[in-house]
């Protein structure tokens, strides 16, 4: 039996030899990164990755020959946000200027272009470059990216190792699939696709759809055409202020004088804007089953939206939905209601059985002539990127579509897909807060795993299944509770009443961002670097730590002992927390 004195005999073990790799731990390798998507989330990736990830090389493909997304590509009379203009701005460049409570198309374009010049966002742009598809290659550890000049066609290939999406959730247009699409001789159209040179006035028009686009097509043609058709399939609310907050403001231009004070004193300004966004942060509750909250939005709507057709309250039937507020995305509509009740307009619920030469007939036989046809209905809601992305033998649509959702983990990424991420993607923002501030946080979020791949040797990262296996099924049992699980049709569940909801993120927006505080490294897998090892064995830690020197401290002129301060002028809470704060 052994003495506690004296320690048992411990074998020799040669250690295995390994190959340094010359580099400073602290000298992060050239990151290459693609965004996709040149609109709102890509001009934050513009403005936020080149800050938060020290070594990135951006390059942001756009499709088309500017950026801003949506708020280019749509001009469609009347297109506005439908989120009051001071809560849909970035929280860092804050615009006190805004002109409509709801701003119109060209207002947020100009304001979203105009950050992108402040902060020189057009250098990594490559406009009118189409992705036509990407590659993954394991062994090399990147992504092949096929690119189509949108003039010429010509395609060119770029390797990156990583990309990210941001192309939007409507992104993909498509008209929709009625019989006799074809024989039709006037004028198609999609509202995504408006065609600038078309006069409506004093024209017979069909709009189908009672989406965002359909109600705010129809507020503004209802004024100018002869007649109008509206047809709507799906019933939806109509909101007199965001979630039947009365304290909301309605649509209308600010005056020069509100402007002139918010301009003037910006403590003034962030007052305002803290107490209009707060709204939309406190609003959570109104999404659960038989809430209080929830009931009153449905009486409080029923109310509101039946004085605002007592010109003709027979309509009132075919308007009130037969599932809860919230269930579908509420839209504001000012005005929308009103038009419904003008003697020009007529609106449909028969079903569209078919297109004719000349028009459209209903299930009932009836054939409505019209002189144009505007399709505000048909977006692709699968929210795959339209292009073919290719990993380890699997396509990411033929995945998402296997599944009958989309697949990911957290809304950020999604197993056998390494080094691709997704910002404004499915179940991407929460049911409260705001798009902007929920796309700094996912992009924050991301700057976070590119730190770890450029400072760590990782060579590919992607979730487990296993942990998105488990997200799915711990969001399903969360929906579970809202009424966002009824039987209605909407973008949240893909057009697919009763499945899986992943418009939203399963909490609320303040849950989402303290997910997104810092990853969970454990739910995910990594391949590893091993330049330099040709000679020896694999070693994890061989790039990583490579000469077991900081670059820093090789320099006589840095200040090697910055973690010391002044006596109080320290917050405790930030002592080594600043992931660049290495000697």
């Amino acid at each position: 039996m052994g003495s506690l004195d004296t320690p048992a005999a411990v074998p020799s073990v040669a250690a295995p030899a390994v190959q340094l790799v010359d580099r400073f731990i602290d000298e992060p390798r050239p990151l290459r990164v693609a965004v996709i998507g040149g609109g709102l989330s890509g001009i934050t990736a513009g403005i936020l990755l080149p800050i938060k990830v020290p070594g990135v090389q951006l390059t942001i493909y756009e499709k088309n020959k500017e950026l801003s997304g949506t708020w280019l590509v749509n001009t469609y009379p009347g297109v506005r946000c439908d989120i009051p203009s001071h809560a849909y701005q970035s929280t860092f460049e804050p615009n006190p200027e805004w002109k409509d409570v709801f701003s119109y198309g060209a207002e947020i374009r100009d304001y979203w272009q105009s950050l992108a010049h402040k902060y020189d966002v057009y250098k990594y742009a490559q406009l009118g470059k189409r992705v036509a598809g990407a590659d993954w290659d394991q062994a090399a550890g990147e992504w092949t990216v096929t690119v189509s000049d949108v003039d010429t066609e010509k395609e060119t290939q770029a390797t990156f190792d990583v990309i990210i999406t941001a192309v939007g959730r409507f992104n993909n247009w498509k008209l929709p699939d009625y019989p006799g699409l074809k024989d039709y001789r006037g004028h198609l159209r999609h509202a995504q696709d408006w065609d600038p040179s078309f006069d409506p006035t004093g024209k017979r028009v069909a709009v189908i759809g009672n989406g965002a686009s359909g109600i705010q097509l129809v507020t503004n043609l209802q004024k100018t055409v002869g007649q109008l058709d509206h047809y709507v399939r799906n019933r939806t609310w109509i909101a007199s202020s965001w979630a039947g907050d009365e304290r909301l403001p309605t649509a209308q231009p600010y005056s020069q004088e509100q402007i002139e004070s918010f301009k003037k004193d910006p403590k003034v300004y962030l007052a305002f804007r803290k107490d209009l966004e707060a709204r939309y942060w406190r609003r959570f509750a109104s999404i659960f089953k038989d809430s209080p909250d929830n009931d009153h939005l449905r009486e409080h709507f029923i109310q509101i939206m039946t004085k605002r057709i007592e010109k003709k309250p027979e309509l009132i039937k075919d308007l009130i939905p037969d599932f809860s507020p919230n269930c579908r995305r509420l839209t504001p509509g000012p005005g929308y209601l009103e038009s419904l009740t003008e003697d020009n307009v007529d609106y449909i619920r028969n079903p569209i059985k078919r297109f004719t030469e000349k028009g459209i007939e209903t299930a009932d036989g009836t054939v409505r002539e019209v002189d144009a046809i505007i399709c505000a209905t048909g977006a692709d809601q699968t929210q795959a990127p339209p292009f073919p992305i290719r990993a380890n033998g699997k396509e990411l649509a033929d995945v998402w579509q296997s599944k009958g959702h989309p697949y990911t983990y957290l809304g950020t990424a999604t197993p056998g897909f390494p080094n691709l991420f997704y910002v404004l993607g499915p179940n991407s923002s929460g049911p409260s807060g705001t798009v902007p501030q929920s796309v700094e946080t996912q992009l924050s979020f991301v700057s976070r795993i590119l730190r770890k791949i450029g400072h760590q040797g990782v060579k590919s990262i992607a979730p487990q299944e296993s942990a998105a296996d488990e997200f799915e099924a711990w969001a399903t049992a969360f929906f579970a509770k809202t009424v966002l699980s009824e039987s209605c049709s909407s973008w949240y569940n893909a057009g697919n009443p009763g499945g899986f909801i992943s418009g939203m993120w399963p909490g609320s927006s303040a849950h989402l961002s303290v997910v997104r505080r810092e990853p969970r490294w454990e739910d995910w897998e990594y391949s590893y670097i091993t330049e330099g090892q040709q000679k020896g064995p694999q070693n994890r830690f061989a790039w990583y730590f490579g000469n077991g020197w900081t670059k820093k401290e090789s320099d006589p002129e840095t200040d090697i002992v910055a973690y010391l301060h002044v006596p109080g002028t320290v917050d405790l809470k930030d002592v080594h927390e600043s992931w660049h704060s290495i000697p």
